[in-house]
């Protein structure tokens, strides 16, 4: 018969069920972030967490189950749809389903922190050979790009100067540049001897 869920007490109990199902070192916990609907985040012994929810009370046996990832995850997150016909079934669906589902979504959070984190070196390295052709120059870090600014003023001038903008990845660099012709020159003359 499958369990009560119509009360929070019910559903933590349940929760508590299915962690001693899962196996031993798992442990439950209240769902701060789902106050709306019956929840509970059961943690297991390798450290991956779930969410179990319950989304629609006039069906208490369905429950949807969240896997959670790394904060800085661009992937979604992995979920599954299980009727809460006991513990055992839920931790052996968990076991059978959801987990490699979470791993899979790891791995490829890890692939895409890797690749964001080489775009950002090639970037770096990209806007210092710039700010190096341009003594005096600041470089400022945005969301997949950098700026680079330089300028030159002679008293009492407007000056000459160069906003140099790198892409994501460091292959692509646009540079803008304003003041005396012979200034944009000596600056364009800069760059191709990088």
């Amino acid at each position: 018969m499958p369990p009560e869920l119509s009360t929070q007490k019910q559903f933590d109990a349940f929760a508590d069920e299915v962690a001693r199902e899962l196996g031993a070192g798992c442990s439950t916990a209240p769902d701060a972030e789902c106050t709306h609907m019956l929840a509970r985040l059961i943690t297991d012994s390798a450290g991956r967490t779930l969410s179990v929810r319950q989304h629609d009370c006039s069906q208490p046996a369905r429950l949807k189950i969240y896997a959670t990832l790394p904060d800085d995850a661009d992937v979604r997150t992995p979920s599954i749809g299980v009727t809460a016909s006991s513990a055992r079934h839920l931790a052996r669906e968990i076991t059978r389903r959801l987990y490699p589902l979470r791993t899979e979504a790891v791995a490829l959070c890890a692939e895409f922190t890797a690749r964001r984190e080489a775009e950002a070196a090639s970037r770096r390295a990209v806007a210092e050979a710039v700010a190096g052709a341009l003594p005096g120059a600041h470089i400022h870090e945005q969301y997949r790009r950098t700026d680079v600014y330089w300028q030159r003023a002679p008293q009492g001038q407007t000056g000459d100067t160069v906003h140099a903008v790198v892409g994501a990845s460091g292959e692509d660099v646009s540079v803008e540049t304003s003041g005396s012709h012979e200034g944009i020159v000596a600056m364009l003359a800069a760059f191709a001897r990088q």
